[in-house]
């Protein structure tokens, strides 16, 4: 037994990445864990590689559709007494070949749909599930590009939509404070995954380190902050 034993988490993107690295170290914390992807498929076989017992639920959920968010809600209500961490990991990285002065409104709206609105959804469909337990947590996977002396101009809508995703922890944080609900966000580093790429210096588990610190031993009163390798940064 740990003391996270009867505890659930669950992950967005959890079936690769970053995403993947916390599932695993959750569970190895004695959560149990809900992977969470935008196909069945891919979170089955997500869930097949982490070689564990009953402890890990299979969702779908794509971040960016309402419906699928509801539906896990609706599904997750019915299997889960509460849910005591979520983690808003899923994100996308589309600016390749652009730049602020030359990408489209269409490609600003499909990442601040994903990266920005995604969470906000996500944390407020989860909202009853999480006011019932005692100290939950929400941590959201944000990016150095996303504080305001990391903005790049030749990564527009992935910038701007961490730059946005940091606002909403605060104000999310100053929201669910009363309700005893901790919100922070962290930056994972440069991560070797599909949108890091492989020159990438950072593995996916030191990229996953601070999510795991934020679940389990960080003191539940920090809220609104910006986390990395443990330590707060300025956003």
């Amino acid at each position: 037994m740990t003391p996270f034993s009867g505890k659930y988490a669950l992950v967005t993107g959890g079936n690769k990445g970053i995403g993947f690295a916390i599932c695993q170290g959750l569970l190895a914390a004695g959560f149990d864990v809900i992977l969470a992807a935008r196909s069945l498929d891919k979170a089955k076989a997500a869930a097949d590689k982490l070689h564990t017992n009953s402890k890990v639920r299979v969702v779908e959920l794509d971040v960016a559709d309402d419906q699928t968010i509801d539906q896990a809600v609706k599904h997750l209500s019915q299997e889960i007494p509460q849910l005591d961490v979520l983690v808003n990991n899923a994100g996308i990285y589309p600016d390749e070949g652009v730049n602020i002065l030359t990408i489209s409104r269409e490609l600003l709206n499909r990442t601040m749909n994903t990266n920005t609105f995604g969470p906000i959804r996500t944390s407020q469909a989860f909202l009853p599930l999480l006011e019932k337990a005692p100290q939950a947590r929400i941590i959201n996977v944000s990016s150095g590009y996303g504080q305001l002396d990391g903005l790049s101009f030749d990564v527009p809508s992935y910038c701007l939509s961490k730059l946005s995703l940091n606002g909403a922890t605060i104000m999310l944080a100053e929201a669910l404070q009363a309700k005893g609900i901790a919100v922070n966000a962290i930056d994972p580093g440069w991560v070797k995954t599909d949108m890091g790429g492989t020159s990438a210096p950072r593995s996916p588990q030191q990229g996953a380190d601070t999510v795991i610190w934020l679940a389990t031993e960080a003191s539940p009163n920090l809220g609104g902050k910006l986390f990395r390798d443990r330590r707060e940064i300025s956003y």
